[in-house]
């Protein structure tokens, strides 16, 4: 027989009424709420991140290489995306997706609204799934086809850009691009501008305002024809790592394959803003954490002491009978664990139970303008919920076993005497 298990049941099964009755049940309660609480805090947190990880990469990617220029505009110059450079970096094992882009900058013009964007050109190989996830109206671009110029018309505009220059999908528009005209192309307009005329194919919103307002999503084709560029010709290419969390180790593996005359991006630098606050928002959350395990701990500790001040004269009684103090301080972590794995059992159904119904009807509303996002997004990382649940178990167990040293320092004969 497991003595300190049986004793303990002992203990546990105390009347209803009694003042460890509702000791224990405080306990439990305590224990209960503070892992729903770092249930729920992980889970926005990481949700948070990542949701506005995704926005950022939608327009920036995670490296991008650019070619030095002098030139501050959104006007690059060329890269080869048959370089040897661009195979190389291609083959690194912590690279997961290369693609090649264009951008120049234009006017977009709805009747008499104007607007000034800046057109990103794609190709083939651009991964559509971060806007797919932020389309709202219409459908993505399909560049597959192309028009008698030999580029495709249809573009992706934001709903900022859509609300401001009132169009809807099937619309058409004019864009408006400087530079010199092509050979045998129509001479620009009077004011040096060379207008495209557009179809708005669909709309997207990722609640990033400073991507929403500026960029709108076309065939690079076009961009290329406008530089007088070849078909294998882009303004920069776009990395996509394997783990972000590599992220400055997989910056200095492509550093070692492009030319000196190449540059290196980070997001980190481009959105050095949005990841610096992120940073803040880890701290902010690591501190309300600490104290939300330290207030557990001290309520497990607590209930501890209370429950061995009801039990004095059995303590007393069982050293009296050559129970070894070790003995004693075992069994009251057992009966403190007992209460933790109730109150792990309520935290997790409460914790999960909160997030499962925020992340499927979204109850919690956010103002897109301040938040990047119009409601409280939830992350499922089950390995972290593991990991809080064994570090709540670790903590508490570790905070139990101090108060039980108070045992060594029971008199037994005290102890017997204190029940008269």
């Amino acid at each position: 027989m497991n003595l300190p298990l049986f004793l303990a049941n002992r203990v546990r099964n105390a009347p209803l009424g009694s003042f460890s009755a509702t000791v224990t049940r405080v306990g439990i309660a305590s224990v209960a709420i503070g892992l729903a609480v770092l249930i729920i805090a992980f889970g926005i947190l990481f949700g948070f991140k990542r949701t506005i990880q995704q926005k950022i990469f939608a327009f920036g990617a995670h490296l991008q290489v650019i070619k030095f220029s002098n030139n501050v505009s959104y006007d690059a110059p060329p890269i080869s995306l048959n370089a040897p450079a661009v195979a190389r970096v291609r083959a690194l094992p912590g690279v997961s997706h290369l693609q090649g882009v264009t951008q120049k900058a234009g006017i977009l013009q709805a009747e008499d609204d104007l607007s000034g964007v800046v057109m990103k050109g794609v190709g083939p190989d651009y991964d559509w799934r971060l806007f797919r996830e932020s389309l709202v109206a219409g459908t993505l671009p399909n560049f597959d086809s192309a028009s008698t110029n030999g580029y495709s018309t249809q573009l992706l505009i934001s709903r900022t850009i859509a609300n401001q220059l009132n169009l809807t999908v099937g619309q058409s528009a004019i864009l408006y691009f400087t530079g010199q005209t092509r050979p045998g192309e129509a001479p620009a307009s009077p004011t040096g501008l060379r207008p495209r005329k557009m179809t708005i194919t669909g709309i997207y919103e990722t609640g990033l305002e400073e991507g929403d307002k500026t960029f709108v999503i076309g065939d690079r084709r076009l961009v290329q024809r406008l530089n007088n560029w070849g078909a294998d010709s882009v303004g920069s290419f776009e990395i996509f790592v394997r783990d972000f969390t590599q992220l400055n180790a997989t910056a200095s593996a492509v550093l070692n394959q492009i030319p000196p005359e190449m540059r290196l991006i980070r997001v980190t630098d481009q959105y050095g803003t949005l990841f610096d606050w992120m940073v803040l928002l880890d701290r902010n959350t690591a501190v309300f954490l600490v104290l939300i395990l330290f207030v557990a701990c001290f309520n497990m500790g607590s209930v501890l002491l209370v429950l061995m001040m009801e039990r004095t004269p059995m303590i007393g009684l069982m050293k009296a009978l050559g129970s070894p103090n070790d003995l004693m301080r075992r069994l009251f972590v057992v009966v403190g664990l007992s209460i933790v794995a109730w109150g792990l059992l309520i935290g997790n159904t409460l914790g999960i139970g909160l997030c499962w119904l925020q992340d499927r009807y979204q109850l919690i509303p956010l103002d897109p303008k301040n938040y990047y996002m119009t409601y409280v997004p939830i992350a499922w990382d089950w390995p972290v919920i593991g990991l809080v649940n064994a570090a709540v178990v670790g903590l508490i167990a570790l905070a139990m076993w101090v108060p039980t040293l108070i045992i060594n320092r029971i008199d037994p004969v005290k102890a017997l005497v204190f029940k008269k």
